[in-house]
């Protein structure tokens, strides 16, 4: 699930909510809707920024199997 995944790897990166909104120049009650499951289909433009990041690919942010 992709809240879920986003919420591992923002706390694997030790990085609070605030701290990734920054980093990704999404705003923070976006990134807050995102990880709490309200946002279920963020725009494309919103996961690259997420992936780029957390250096992942987008299969690997939506939690897709290769």
């Amino acid at each position: 699930m992709l809240s879920t995944n986003i919420k591992k790897l923002r706390k694997k990166s030790k990085l609070s909510q605030e701290e990734l909104a920054k980093k990704t120049d999404i705003t923070y009650s976006t990134i807050l809707k995102i990880e709490s499951g309200v946002n279920k289909n963020p725009t494309l433009e919103t996961l690259r920024k997420i992936a780029d990041v957390f250096k992942v690919s987008l299969d690997e942010l939506v939690g897709r199997k290769k």
